[in-house]
């Protein structure tokens, strides 16, 4: 008898020692069924990373019911499974009471079509549904109270983490069962799945004592007289086609039972024929077996096999086909791929358009100045038709300016041996001939006229495995469910307003009639990802978006305000709801901190001026492809990542500002400044790169870093960079001004808990407590510069100059209730909660809290009608009145409106 043989005598030995086996046939009576509430379960057909699933939710359920939902996968570890079943009480679907049932836990599934009975228990309201799984979403998806959803290689390993975290105890055997798991899923963590999540989890697991040599025999897959027939079969009865460029191998076999361990058969056979794309089509019993494999990253089987009703990964899927023949499937199958498979990228896919370039009038000069204004290194020379004349590269024009030749014309110098392709022109073709003719630049030509280019760096990052754009090799229908795993539109429906989700959807019928390419872009699709709320809603329009803007306006009553300078417009709504609206575009500066100057362009070079790689994600609107998720830059990763990067290396020295932007999301999402990035960051400071920065601009973002939830440990940071400076050189982050921010946080908690009517700007506070060494004048010209401008400003910097005497007003203070309001009345609650965290005295903190607490809420009730009814003539008495009445109410002299009539009748002798 072979080790994995011994290994499952002893689990039998083992439940026959405790009684388990007893336990489970006569724990209830012949004809009844037992009472669960709670039972987990898992797909139809379990392997082993369902059972590992099962058992482990177990450890964070364990009241909970363990029930396979129907037939397991019947291979040669069945046995084991069986045997393990009985070990943790596994209960068969038929013993279990489904009325009964108030909470469904579903693990490595969420297909309502893969969980057999369990299936009628999806849409009763009062069960309650929690699912751990780690699959691709699907159209059949049920969705649940407690949904935990990772792309890990195995659902095992996200139970695993969450154990670990609990801190449960596992047992050997639970620990190997739940590690066999992982192994399965993740081929020994040899399939393009795994994720380090995958190694750590395993990791763990054997520290607590999962069993390696029981793991390797019965991961060791031993190859019966059986199986090598059938992998004879599938040899002789494989075809390839060539379905638009791809190759696709099909097999089929029959056979009148089931055969165990078919997945694994699939996988030797792929192996032993270096196969990319297998499709097995197998007539088993009364039913045919799909199964379907891919080591294409652009092909993904799911979306195949879901067409079946069946489900799986990207790279490995089935389904279980009734009532239908082998060659109905296949027909099926062909005509699938058909649509679904299309040709590799061409020149039209991958060009970059607008093509950058100048005319041969043109002097050096000016050529040096576009290969900068771009980052470029080649530039094309084109005539005023359109017709390319030629290119000229940077070391050309560096060594042209060296020589002092800036002002010849460029054509003079131009290479005009070129070469150039067609917009239909394949991957392929473009490949030779830049390789072939080591060329830096394509220039894609249609009649004659230059429509784009491609260059060596775009062939190098397909080579690389990173295409330029979204698009992948396979292409899926607009209904199709693969569409929506390759996009964000059910996450849209789920995390935006339905509001939103509608105009989203107008927007892009708008572009459609237009005939334009609309985008969702900014940090409403970065904060989509993060499940932040954020209703700024921002596009790009591939066209003219200022044109786009007022079509949309037309048909939603909606009005427009255009900058044409800029080629932007703002839709705004009845409601006073907006809609930016930018046409795609490039931007260059002029020098460091400058006004970018705008050009026309499109979506990948307008998301490429963009601050950081997590704000250059866009969605398209456009009804055909609604929803798609476009990622140039790797934003998704970064944000996964939770990490800040910029997009090129002179990102803070255009634009400064963006080194106040870093900080305050790094803050606002706990994120992290990558080392490339905080090192560019420590380099622009030290060029002084804020010199030609306009002062206005680096207040307003820093007026917007102090309306964040934790702007002093935004402060903290700017002083680690040095920024403070940037302010005014008096301000240091010394320990006397990181006591007074603390202080202020405390005063602003403790004004928000009052729950007053009067809203603060807690960013003033902030700004008053960081300024707090500077003379007025300074802290009025550059609150100016933060938007607090004309009666508001001039108040602001009247109310700072008069801080120092009342605060000794205040000091010396022993009057009266209604004296102390009428001192702090005209002050701004900012002022008085920035006085009141300056301040070290106590009783100047005491007596603005009574003001906050009891004085300011303190109003008289009698109005100018009950003066007349009281006989008095409206005048200038009534003033007096009104203020006899506050101040005896503010010193307890009166308390009710009865009390207010008789004090009226008796002071004024009514």
């Amino acid at each position: 008898m072979n080790y994995q043989g011994v290994y499952l005598c002893k689990i039998l030995c083992f439940c026959r020692a405790t009684g388990v086996l007893v336990q489970i046939r006569n724990k209830h009576p012949v004809n009844s069924k037992p009472v669960y509430h709670e039972v987990i379960t898992s797909h139809i057909n379990a392997d082993f990373d369902a059972l590992a699933s099962m058992i482990a939710a177990s450890k964070l359920y364990p009241k909970a019911a363990l029930v396979f939902p129907g037939s397991q996968e019947k291979n040669l570890h069945n046995f084991f499974i069986q045997s393990a079943s009985y070990l943790f009480n596994f209960l068969k679907v038929k013993n279990v009471d489904l009325n009964q049932i108030e909470r469904l836990i579903l693990v490595d599934t969420r297909q309502k079509s893969r969980i057999g009975k369990f299936a009628e228990l999806a849409d009763k309201e009062d069960v309650e549904i929690h699912i751990y799984d780690h699959h691709p979403d699907s159209d059949d998806d049920i969705h649940g109270t407690i949904e935990v959803i990772n792309n890990y290689g195995a659902a095992t390993t996200i139970l695993t983490k969450i154990i670990k975290e609990k801190g449960l105890a596992l047992t050997p055997d639970e620990a190997t069962i739940m590690c066999l798991g992982i192994h399965e899923d993740t081929g020994s963590f040899t399939f393009s799945s795994t994720t380090p999540d995958d190694y750590l989890a395993a990791g763990w697991l054997a520290e607590q004592g999962a069993k390696h040599d029981v793991i390797t025999d019965l991961m060791a897959r031993e190859i019966s007289a059986e199986h090598l027939w059938l992998l004879n079969d599938l040899t002789k009865s494989a075809t390839t086609r060539i379905i638009n460029s791809v190759e696709v191998v099909i097999a089929k076999i029959y056979r009148d039972e089931y055969i165990g361990d078919f997945a694994g058969i699939i996988h030797k056979f792929m192996d032993m024929k270096n196969l990319k794309l297998v499709f097995v089509i197998a007539q088993m019993e009364s039913r045919i077996h799909f199964i379907a494999r891919s080591r294409l990253h652009d092909i993904n089987v799911a979306e195949i096999a879901m067409h079946f009703g069946g489900g799986g990964h990207a790279y490995a899927a089935s389904a279980t086909i009734k009532n239908k023949t082998m060659i109905q499937v296949e027909r099926s199958l062909l005509a699938l791929l058909r649509t679904r498979i299309i040709p590799g990228k061409l020149a039209k896919d991958l060009m970059s358009s607008p093509a950058i370039s100048i005319t041969g009038n043109e002097n050096i000069k000016h050529a040096k100045d576009m290969l900068t204004r771009y980052n470029i290194n080649v530039l094309l020379i084109i005539n005023q038709k359109g017709h390319l004349n030629g290119y000229i590269t940077r070391q050309i024009v560096e060594k042209a300016v060296f020589f002092s030749l800036s002002e010849i014309k460029v054509k003079d110098y131009m290479n005009v041996d070129f070469t150039t392709i067609h917009p239909d022109s394949s991957l392929k073709d473009i490949q030779e001939l830049i390789v072939r003719n080591r060329l830096r630049i394509l220039p894609v030509v249609e009649n004659e006229k230059v429509i784009g280019v491609i260059t060596r760096t775009d062939i190098l990052n397909i080579l690389m495995g990173e295409p330029l754009l979204p698009e992948a090799l396979y292409k899926a229908p607009e209904n199709s469910s693969y569409l929506q795993k390759k996009n964000l539109s059910w996450v849209l429906k789920e995390r935006l307003p339905g509001r939103m989700v509608k105009l989203l959807k107008d927007l892009g019928y708008i572009a459609d009639i237009l005939g334009y390419g609309v985008y969702l872009v900014g940090g409403l699709v970065r904060d989509v990802f993060l499940n932040h709320k954020n209703l700024d809603v921002d596009i790009v329009v591939e066209g003219d978006g200022i044109k786009f803007a007022y079509r949309f306006a037309e048909l939603h009553e909606a009005r427009v305000r255009s900058y044409r300078k800029f080629r932007t417009a703002v839709i705004i709504f009845s409601d006073g709801f907006k809609v930016d609206v930018a046409t795609a575009r490039r931007e260059y500066y002029e020098f460091p901190g400058a006004l970018p100057i705008v050009e026309n362009s499109s979506l990948k070079m307008d998301l490429y001026r963009r601050d950081f790689t997590i704000n250059t994600l866009a969605i398209k609107l456009n009804k055909k492809d609604y929803g798609t998720l476009i990622d140039y830059f790797n934003g998704q990763r970064d944000i996964k990542e939770k990490t800040l990067r910029v997009l090129h290396n002179l990102s803070f020295v255009e634009d400064p500002t963006r080194i106040l932007r870093a900080i305050r999301f790094e803050i606002r999402f706990g994120f992290r400044i990558g080392k490339v990035t905080l090192a560019l960051i420590k380099n622009a400071v030290k060029i002084d790169c804020f010199k030609e920065l306009a002062n206005q601009r680096f207040l307003q973002e820093l007026k917007l870093i102090l309306k964040e939830k934790y702007p002093i440990k935004a402060i903290k940071r700017m002083d680690t960079f040095n920024l403070l400076q940037f302010i005014s050189p008096e301000i240091k982050l010394t320990k006397g001004l990181r006591l007074l921010l603390e202080e202020i946080k405390r005063v602003i908690s403790w004004y928000e808990l009052l729950y007053l009517e009067k809203e603060i700007l807690t960013w003033k506070i902030y700004w008053l407590g960081l300024v707090s060494s500077l003379g007025s004048d300074s802290i009025s010209i550059m609150t100016k510069k933060m938007g607090v401008q004309g009666l508001e400003n001039q108040k602001l910097t009247s109310q700072i100059e008069e801080l120092d005497s009342l605060y000794h007003a205040l000091l010396t203070f022993g009057d009266t209730n209604y004296i102390l309001r009428m001192i702090l009345q005209p002050y701004d609650p900012e002022i008085l909660l920035y006085l009141m965290a300056r301040s070290k005295s106590n009783k100047i903190k005491k007596l603005i809290s009574i003001y906050y607490t009891k004085l300011i809420s303190i109003n008289v009730e009698l109005t100018g009608k009950d003066l007349l009814t009281l006989g008095l003539k409206q005048g200038p008495l009534f003033k007096e009145v009104f203020k006899r009445l506050l101040e005896a109410k503010l010193n307890d002299e009166i308390k009710t409106k009865e009390d207010e009539i008789k004090f009226v009748k008796t002071t004024f002798q009514l």
